[in-house]
């Protein structure tokens, strides 16, 4: 009996040994010349291609891909909501978890994705480049997609919603940090595609197409890779079944728009179960209305088209193929002639449908939330003000020669450091650099109308609450720490949403609410059954969002704003999570090949 019972655990382990693998992928990142809007655009990508490579893998697997820096800038790689176990090493952010990777060297990341299923994606995490070096990264199920919590698809299809950036994008970035915002988009992309709504001369540029069979179910895995907005996704005549966000599973429930935020990600289900025929597939970017700011912002739209009498049907990055990409099968009968259906978006200005959209949101099963807080903050998200060349008073109120607008948290925004990352100073206990560093307060040093929207454009009524300072801000969490967080969007020289993401660690969303938080009576609004568990949380515009998340991964990890405005002007923090007394709770030394630099590199976070 007991030899019977080692056999079995025996061949059970090696089933597990033989499924766990190592995917290796090579990145080069190069500049390319492509060219849309009769304009030929120098664009720096990974191996030729935009979007970038999809990383494919099963749960339990090892990652492993060589990064070879052929562009002309400093180059790090994050893996957008990998939790990376003891292993911040591998985050990818610049100057905080990792020297950047220099023009002309090389770097392997390294790690392991475990506990995670579903839809996350892997970016560029220098100022701007991510707009261009993205790609999606799907976590499959260890015993295969029969183990899906919701029916079988028959096709898994990415749906990366991005931007056409016609500018230099790290000059845009350093123009920003130096208060000029007049840079945007010329466009935008599915699958990397602008779609018929753009065209150069008179031509129409060519759009994504999803070929679909009738009665067959795809899973869409749906990533907000822009810089700017959120958007609307919507197909004429289908609706979508949500089925995760975040590569969390959440409650199944049908809906015909998705609300996606830079940095999110949806799975939903589609049926092609409409008359055959031609479908318009449109992203529609939404902005707060006035007296917000009004910026260049664009719809993009690809199509859903039906076929006939398909032979087979294949899984994966595969089908990201355009209608003229592809070649068409001879017993393929090809859709109606009749005109494509387009369907009837939000309005540009509506952002109710967004706080609906989110707030459907909740997790799959039961889940143990924490009861017992240890920290609490409340943040206060907005712009602000910071004088000129170091000096203690300026003119503000829109006087751009004497002050620069930045994006704060409590008032203050983030600056990189530029001789050491904070990972490294942390693990060796550095003591200077961690003594220049200044503590994100544990709120806002003033209470305010967050939400009054007399304090948008420039005026008396805002310069009081412009002063901001400028540092290298963190918090420090004990190990295991729970800890509570408000984040709550303002009005202050603008009145947007906040997608706000926490590298390391998955957070739950219990509550969010438009106006202003108000603790006496939102706390009795937390979900703690089975709120939606995210790594990036959309703050509502002129609203709030109330998180909760366990500090047990040990590290220096990013907190920040994932539009890219907000991020370039400073609305970030670092979270340390100290080590503890066990393996388990305690960082590993660096990997051997992990970068490092010339003491004499002045200032690594230079883009040239």
């Amino acid at each position: 009996m007991a030899a019977t019972a080692a056999i079995i655990f025996f061949l059970s382990a090696m089933a597990i040994s033989v499924r766990a693998a190592v995917v290796e992928h090579t990145f080069v990142v190069s500049q390319v010349k492509m060219t849309h809007l009769c304009k030929e655009t120098l664009v720096t990508v990974v191996n030729g291609q935009l979007p970038g490579p999809a990383i494919e893998v099963t749960e339990g697997d090892s990652v492993a891909v060589l990064l070879v820096n052929n562009s002309p800038y400093n180059i790090t790689i994050h893996w957008h909501g990998v939790k990376q176990w003891l292993n911040c090493w591998a985050d990818g952010v610049p100057m905080v978890t990792q020297r950047p990777i220099l023009p002309n060297h090389n770097f392997t990341y390294r790690f392991n994705v475990v506990g995670q299923e579903g839809t996350l994606w892997w970016h560029a995490h220098v100022p701007f480049l991510r707009a261009t070096l993205h790609g999606a990264l799907i976590i499959r199920p260890r015993h295969g997609a029969i183990s899906y919590p919701f029916p079988n698809p028959d096709m898994e299809v990415p749906i990366i919603i991005g931007d056409w950036w016609q500018l230099d994008l790290p000059q845009v970035d350093r123009s920003m940090k130096n208060g000029s915002f007049d840079y945007y988009a010329s466009g935008s992309t599915i699958n990397g595609k602008l779609g018929d709504l753009f065209n150069c001369s008179g031509v129409p540029e060519v759009g994504y197409v999803l070929d679909v069979v009738p009665g067959k179910t795809y899973l869409l895995r749906v990533i907000n890779a822009g810089l700017f907005a959120e958007f609307y996704l919507k197909i004429a005549g289908h609706n979508f079944t949500v089925v995760a966000a975040d590569a969390n599973y959440v409650s199944p429930y049908t809906t015909d728009v998705i609300a996606i935020a830079p940095g999110e990600t949806v799975d939903a289900l589609v049926v092609a179960n409409a008359t055959p025929g031609s479908y318009y597939m449109v992203a529609l970017p939404n902005q707060a209305p006035r007296p917000d700011t009004q910026t260049p912002e664009f719809t993009t739209r690809g199509m859903v088209q039906y076929r006939v009498n398909h032979s087979s049907i294949t899984n994966g990055a595969a089908a990201l193929r355009s209608r003229r990409g592809a070649k068409e099968d001879e017993n393929d009968e090809g859709p109606s002639d009749d005109v494509a259906l387009a369907p009837q978006m939000p309005d540009k200005h509506d952002t109710v449908t967004s706080f609906y959209f989110h707030s459907n949101l909740t997790s799959l099963h039961h889940l143990t939330v924490p009861q017992q807080v240890d920290e609490n903050l409340f943040l206060v998200l907005g712009l602000g003000s910071i004088c000129r060349n170091g000096q203690q008073s300026c003119k503000r109120g829109g006087n751009l020669n004497e002050s620069i607008v930045v994006a704060t948290m409590n008032s203050v925004s983030y600056q990189h450091p530029t001789k050491m990352p904070l990972l490294e100073a942390q693990y060796y206990h550095t003591g200077v650099l961690l003594d220049a560093m200044q503590e994100l307060p544990d709120g806002p040093s003033r209470a305010f109308n967050f939400t009054d929207k007399a304090f948008i454009p420039f005026g008396p009524k805002e310069i009081p609450l412009e002063p901001s300072s400028k540092a290298t801000v963190v918090r420090r969490f004990r190990q295991g720490a729970v800890v509570d967080m408000v984040f709550q969007s303002t009005a202050l020289l603008q009145g947007d949403s906040n997608p706000m993401h926490l590298h390391g660690h998955n957070i739950f969303l219990l509550a969010q609410g438009l106006g202003n938080y108000n603790a006496a009576k939102d706390v009795a609004r937390y979900n703690l059954v089975n709120p939606p568990v995210k790594n990036t949380v959309l703050v509502p515009n002129l609203g709030w969002a109330a998180v909760r998340f366990v500090a047990n991964n040990p590290g220096v990890w990013f907190m920040h704003c994932h539009y890219e405005f907000h991020l370039s002007m400073g609305m970030a923090a670092v979270f340390i999570v100290d080590d503890s007394t066990t393996a388990d709770t305690s960082l590993p030394p660096p990997p051997a090949d992990f970068p490092t630099c010339c003491a004499n590199d002045h200032n690594l976070l230079q883009m040239n």
